[in-house]
């Protein structure tokens, strides 16, 4: 039942109308029967200025304020004012999920894009890289909202705010992959330095008879390993951290001098990045599998014959291609179609794959029906990379005309690359990996014996814009307090990149340069 109080402050109702209720209760009915399971839905009926306020806040109307939030707005607006974009809708992964609905949807929209809501609200409840997150994320974020303006009062506005820019502008700093790895392991309640020191070194012992094992297993050669390996676990015992640490945030949030409402604005940063990190993660799946179930819920339950005409032009432009952008919606929706359809006449497994008999492959049908079991399956354990990396084939590229392209010099426009599956496979996953954004990691707290910090770029063949590193480096450098150095890639060339809070500077580094020893001379621009 919908009985709550709306989280937007209107003039108006924004409560369903009793002909959307009794539209809402007929869908919700024809999701269940498809199998779908989620929580409990709550719509609410919005006006586009208010939809847009909304999702200028990331879908949070009770979140903390920042000026970031009003230029979204104000870019959102204007798209829409101008005709270019529009918000259908608006669905917040909580328990119950939230949905705001645009006011001016006609009939036919307001099916459409509540069918939508039940595939994406099924896919939050379902998918096990959400399985993490806050599902009283709505009460959160009002909490984290209260406590930012509390400090505001008491420190300044001005202060409070120039604190969440820096904090903002390195909030992808985090190690999306933690929550399901344990990166470092867990401090013992009582630990003792000297326990570690005393473990048994372990050494390469091969098996061998008794009277062949001084032959064997030399005991020279086995000191001499145990000599080196004590000496690799000293040389880590004296890293700080012992190993590169991806979590930027939280190594800032343990180690740099910050003030008691400093570090609780910097854990709020970080703990709305890590729930929103899986919406990132999974939004070709996301938005694919809630297009198929709209798709599904509408061609063979929900819509009458005098709204096919007006479904076709929502949907068709739902999916449309747009200039060279990907979009996800299309993607997602013919792979998860292209999942059913292969297990449902069983082209998989080694037989289909080792057919030579391309006649044969072509009308290969074994009557599996395999098909629903199967997405359902993979909506539940796959994110974006894993989704294409196992289920894009090079039939499915054929199909969709797929292709990679590049800027050509000579032509001074961009020109097709290769139609090669390989390299279309390989642009996708490079796109997706880290949502396309560089890793970086800290390796060392305590550069040069002086407290500064040392960061790596994982360099992947693309180099960093220089202009965002610099003015990045000048913010970490604010919360550290002590200079900042990134160790990364510029123009082929080895290059340590530091900010001492007044400057930047820029050294190549040689082959056999370590960035842990040497300082970086300046090189003023």
């Amino acid at each position: 039942m919908q009985d709550t109080m709306s989280l937007v402050n209107t003039p108006y109702n924004t409560a369903l109308t009793p002909e959307l209720r009794a539209v809402q209760q007929e869908i919700e009915g024809y999701a269940r029967e498809f199998g779908l399971d989620f929580f409990e839905v709550i719509f609410e009926l919005l006006d586009a200025d208010d939809l847009n306020a909304i999702a200028a806040y990331g879908g949070f109307p009770t979140r903390y304020p920042h000026w970031s939030f009003g230029m979204a707005y104000e870019e959102l607006k204007k798209t829409y004012d101008y005709g270019l974009a529009k918000i259908y809708e608006l669905v917040i992964n909580n328990d119950p999920c939230y949905a705001y609905l645009m006011r001016s949807n006609n009939l036919v929209d307001q099916k459409l894009v509540m069918a939508h809501v039940y595939g994406h609200c099924d896919f939050f409840k379902n998918n096990a890289f959400f399985a993490h997150t806050n599902r009283k994320m709505m009460d959160e974020m009002a909490n984290h909202g209260m406590r930012i303006r509390r400090y505001a009062e008491k420190y300044g506005e001005d202060e409070v705010e120039a604190f969440l820019d820096k904090c903002k502008s390195i909030e992808d700093l985090i190690d999306i992959h933690s929550v399901a790895i344990r990166r470092r392991e867990e401090q013992p309640r009582f630990d003792f330095e000297t326990t570690r020191e005393e473990e048994p070194i372990p050494v390469t012992r091969f098996k061998t008879k008794t009277y062949l094992d001084p032959y064997i297993n030399p005991e020279q050669l086995l000191r001499a390993e145990e000599e080196q390996k004590r000496k690799e676990r000293e040389a880590r015992s004296k890293n700080f951290p012992e190993q590169p640490e991806r979590d930027v945030l939280l190594f800032l949030m343990q180690y740099a001098p910050l003030k008691p409402w400093q570090r609780d604005i910097l854990g709020m940063i970080r703990e709305e990045a890590y729930y929103f990190a899986p919406q990132a993660q999974t939004k070709i799946m996301n938005e694919g599998w809630a297009t198929y179930v709209h798709s599904t819920i509408m061609t063979r339950r929900a819509l009458h014959p005098s709204e096919v005409i007006d479904y076709c032009d929502h949907h068709s432009g739902t999916v449309a291609s747009h200039g060279p952008r990907l979009n996800p919606y299309k993607l997602g929706l013919e792979l998860f179609r292209d999942i059913e359809f292969r297990w449902n006449t069983g082209r998989f497994g080694k037989e289909y794959e080792e057919c030579d008999d391309l006649e044969k492959k072509r009308n290969w049908d074994l009557g599996l029906g395999l098909g629903r079991q199967k997405i359902f399956e993979v909506r539940r354990t796959h994110n974006d990379i894993t989704f294409i990396d196992e289920f894009l084939t090079p039939e499915f590229c054929v199909e969709h005309k797929y292709f990679t392209y590049a800027w050509s010099e000579q032509a001074g426009t961009f020109v097709i690359e290769s139609r090669e599956f390989q390299k279309i496979k390989q642009r996708l996953l490079f796109n997706l990996t880290n949502f396309g954004k560089p890793i970086i990691s800290v390796v060392d707290g305590n550069y040069r014996n002086r407290g500064e910090l040392l960061l790596r770029h994982e360099y992947n063949g693309v180099d960093l814009r220089l202009d965002h590193a610099i003015a990045t480096l000048a913010n970490l450098q604010a919360l550290w307090t002590r200079p900042v150095h990134l160790q990364t890639v510029v123009e082929g060339k080895p290059t340590l990149i530091s900010h001492d809070g007044a400057e930047h500077s820029m050294k190549p580094l040689g082959d056999s340069d370590d960035p842990r020893r040497d300082a970086p001379a300046k090189n003023r621009k």
